[in-house]
């Protein structure tokens, strides 16, 4: 668990590096052109810090590491990811136009507490908006497309396996965005996505997903949704497509 403001620099997240960050890759260089002109610089791609951050701060989010009503200073978790506070700060300020936490001036940023109601009204926000386009992709969408979504299904039932809550709010939000995106409306997708990822942030009891057991049925229910979209059994997806939603998906 990190601790608040006054954390130490023992690391509790994995820095960036540490989950598997590709280093900089230089690009070859092309030739020097005849008659004098000098060749351009070299260019190195590099990865973004603050990007690498953000993931890092969510991936904290989702598994419980940042314990909502705490503050948390750009500093304290510059040090624990080994790098400035800038790219920290700056990753805090785009969770917070998000509404994940708030700023705390001269302090830092204190995880937003939610209640189990606020986590009810996203789902049925979500349900509205989701359901009825299921129902009209499960009529007209052919089976192959389905067919080629079963490796993001197999992906949440891996990390529920594992129990890796930071993994499988990743993998849930990739399956139920590639559904959507068969919509070929991408407000849509943009949408359903950000209303996606403010149902994984922690509750003020944890996180919302609790237990391996529960991670363990809602990747089931992907699988078996799956498997009704590619056999066009409409009945059962939608009972499998209300039922995911009232059970309060991760």
């Amino acid at each position: 668990m990190l601790a608040p403001e006054r954390a130490s620099t023992e690391r509790a997240i994995p820095a960036p590096a540490e989950r598997g960050t590709p280093a900089p890759v230089e690009q070859d260089t092309p030739a020097p052109a005849e008659q004098g002109i000098p060749a351009p610089r070299r260019t190195v791609q590099r990865t973004s810090v603050r990007g690498q951050i953000l993931d890092a701060l969510r991936a904290a989010l989702v598994g419980g590491e940042l314990t909502p009503g705490e503050v948390y200073s750009a500093p304290a978790l510059g040090d624990r990811f080994g790098v400035s506070a800038t790219p920290v700060r700056e990753a805090m300020q785009q969770l917070a136009l998000e509404g994940a936490v708030e700023v705390v001036p001269n302090r830092g940023f204190r995880v937003t507490r939610r209640s189990a109601r606020e986590l009810g009204e996203l789902a049925e926000v979500r349900a509205l908006i989701e359901v009825p386009v299921m129902l009209r992709l499960a009529r007209t969408v052919p089976a192959e497309r389905w067919a080629r979504l079963r490796p993001l299904a197999e992906a949440t039932v891996t990390a529920a396996a594992r129990a890796d809550l930071a993994r499988y709010a990743e993998a849930d939000r990739a399956f139920h965005g590639a559904l959507l995106a068969l919509s070929d409306n991408r407000q849509l997708v943009q949408i359903a996505d950000d209303l996606h990822r403010r149902s994984q942030w922690p509750l003020e009891t944890g996180p919302v997903t609790g237990s391996r057991a529960d991670l363990v049925a809602d990747a089931a229910e992907h699988t078996a949704l799956l498997e009704a979209l590619i056999a066009r059994d409409l009945p059962v997806v939608q009972s499998l497509v209300r039922e995911h939603f009232a059970g309060g998906d991760a």
